[in-house]
């Protein structure tokens, strides 16, 4: 499918999606979609479950922390089509939060874990929201934020 062709069909399915036609450039010509996070799950699942999609692979799923909001990028291929797209979602700074995509793509699991304990993002409905890699106690510390202090290492971004 032509990267057109990917645009018409995700705009028939989710009107409210726009492109970023500036950074395709970074990407190697993958469409980019900027979706509300309230529009997520209804993305994911049509990326997932329609056959002329078939985005079945999720290879990468991480956070941006761009100061004045969060960025949500996941990038996804179809193994059957032969097709990338990149996903991306602003959540709000001080509360972020997105459905996850867990119970679609399983390598989300780990993921959204290490993107919740990294930057404090809530990922609505995980089966199993808690620390992957930090010890006990960095609960909310998140230390992947730019407002991240580190009174013992002097860390500040």
């Amino acid at each position: 499918m032509t990267r057109e062709a990917l645009q018409t069909k995700i705009l028939e399915l989710l009107p409210a999606a726009t492109f970023d036609e500036a950074a395709d450039t970074n990407t190697n010509g993958w469409p980019i979609i900027n979706v509300a996070p309230a529009n997520w799950p209804v993305l994911a699942r049509h990326l997932y479950f329609n056959e002329t999609l078939h985005f079945d692979f999720l290879f990468c799923l991480t956070c941006v922390d761009w100061k004045t909001h969060l960025g949500m990028v996941y990038h996804l291929t179809s193994t059957l089509h032969r097709h990338n797209i990149v996903v991306k979602a602003k959540l709000n700074n001080d509360t972020p939060e997105i459905e996850s995509v867990s119970s679609i793509w399983q390598t989300a699991n780990f993921h959204e874990r290490e993107v919740y304990e990294m930057f404090g993002v809530q990922f609505i409905h995980h089966p199993d929201l808690r620390l992957l890699i930090l010890p006990d106690g960095w609960e909310g510390r998140n230390p992947l934020r730019k407002d991240f202090e580190d009174p013992v290492n002097m860390i500040r971004l």
